[in-house]
């Protein structure tokens, strides 16, 4: 499954700039639903929606005491001045981060070639070097221990780069031309409202604990969650969108994995192999309702962990042969 996370993040990101008092997002197998209370100014708020925004789905529902006016959806160009001055300063930051990539190269190589040319050398006793083999001992394990702190700020700046590389495609992203936004007059001025909208785009990575135990099968399916969702209350169902408001939610924490759903699902055919490598073939039935998406499965036969694989997932009443190494 290909994971499409940048993308709401992004869209997120524009709600910020409203007055919202509580954020959500709801993860589901094909899509997510975002929801956001805020209160208008002078009787009128924007809500930014994305392009991945699903057409028809966008519902804005008044607070007790508000009624709204109008609601309009309409292109808008923001003042891009704060944005550009951003986007230059992040693309300073990343020239010094790739002077410091060149400059750590450099560096690599002389503390590289002194420790060839120190561990080359042949002992010769002076009365100025009585111990040449402590001396080229010593003049070696300088240059490794400058090599080894070469080699954790290289890691370091890398990762860096990649935060402002990041920092870098969301800049552009929002300074890319006009933006569209729900425009809503309400009354009284200060009036507050509900905002909900469905994105369809894959927003979390199955993963999935299968206990294999002769004709059945266990299956757990975790969902893993990004961070970039901080300061949302997130949730998430192993459910469609099309089941909204009818499926269970779970409570999620950015950063981390959760489950979402268990199945206890028919096996047949477990073939387990006998060598040192890894082997195993079986078919699962999907008897379930719930559509089981592609993800990393860890496999257990009888308790026993047995390997790790690529699982492409199973429609319900479907079933499909899971293999490695056979």
């Amino acid at each position: 499954m290909k994971i499409f996370i940048p993308l709401l993040a992004l869209a997120l990101l524009a709600t910020q700039a409203i007055s919202a008092e509580s954020r959500s997002v709801t993860f589901y197998a094909d899509g997510a639903v975002v929801e956001l209370e805020a209160t208008a100014a002078k009787g009128t708020l924007d809500i930014p929606l994305p392009a991945g925004m699903i057409e028809g789905t966008l519902r804005v529902r008044p607070a007790g005491g508000t009624s709204i006016q109008r609601v309009d959806i309409v292109s808008v160009r923001t003042d891009s001045g704060k944005g550009e001055k951003e986007l230059d300063a992040l693309l300073e930051q990343r020239s010094r981060l790739g002077d410091r990539m060149q400059a750590l190269a450099t560096r690599e190589e002389i503390f590289t070639s002194a420790a060839k040319s120190q561990s080359a050398k042949a002992p010769r006793k002076s009365k100025a070097n009585p111990d040449p083999l402590q001396a080229i001992r010593q003049g070696t394990e300088f240059a490794i221990a400058q090599l080894e702190a070469v080699y954790t700020s290289r890691r370091r700046t890398e990762q860096e780069i990649r935060r402002v590389d990041s920092r870098i495609a969301a800049a552009k992203n929002s300074a890319a031309g006009p933006e569209t936004v729900a425009r809503i007059g309400v009354f009284p001025a200060r009036g507050r409202v509900t905002a909900r909208y469905a994105v369809a785009v894959h927003s979390w990575i199955p993963r999935y604990d299968m206990y294999l135990d002769g004709s059945n099968a266990q299956v757990h399916l975790s969902g893993l969650f990004s961070r970039a969702f901080s300061g949302y209350l997130l949730q998430a169902s192993p459910a469609a969108l099309a089941e909204q408001g009818t499926a269970s939610v779970f409570p999620v924490t950015p950063g981390t994995a959760a489950r979402l759903a268990s199945f206890r699902l028919p096996l047949s055919e477990a073939v387990f192999g006998s060598g040192l490598q890894s082997s195993f073939s079986f078919v699962l039935k999907n008897s379930g309702q719930l559509y089981l998406p592609g993800g990393d499965a860890n496999i257990y036969n009888n308790g026993e962990y047995v390997g790790r694989l690529r699982f492409a997932g199973i429609s319900s009443g479907r079933s499909r042969t899971i293999s490695t190494g056979m």
